[in-house]
């Protein structure tokens, strides 16, 4: 049988996610972070606090997220969003279509600068 879960649980769970990234007092926001393979940042966007609005179906949306207007730069791996103490609460793949962040060019250049114009948190309705 495949586990289902209701609006309610997945709104939820995601907001309790999203939470998650509000949390800590070292920095005024969390952050989304790109790491190449052997895990050498790239690039270091700051979200929003709070960085996301309330769940809907189980999706939470990203407020404004700043650019990094001089990247580290590296190729781009995976990604992480870190709370404001900087500790990681979401890891996920990068690539230029199909991955949980999709950029441009996965060739990011020193002091160029990232933008990321969406990012959402989905919790679905199956585990299948």
């Amino acid at each position: 049988m495949t586990t289902t879960l209701t609006t309610a649980a997945r709104n939820a769970a995601c907001n309790a996610i999203a939470d998650l990234v509000d949390a800590g007092t070292t920095d005024a926001n969390g952050d989304l972070v790109i790491y190449t393979s052997g895990d050498s940042e790239v690039a270091t966007l700051a979200l929003t606090n709070p960085a996301f609005g309330n769940a809907a179906s189980g999706v939470c949306t990203a407020a404004a997220i700043s650019d990094d207007s001089s990247a580290t730069g590296g190729t781009a791996s995976y990604f992480t969003l870190q709370d404001r103490d900087n500790t990681e609460v979401i890891r996920g793949d990068c690539g230029t279509s199909g991955a949980e962040l999709n950029l441009s060019s996965l060739s990011i250049g020193a002091t160029d600068t990232v933008s990321v114009s969406s990012l959402t948190l989905t919790v679905p309705a199956t585990d299948a």
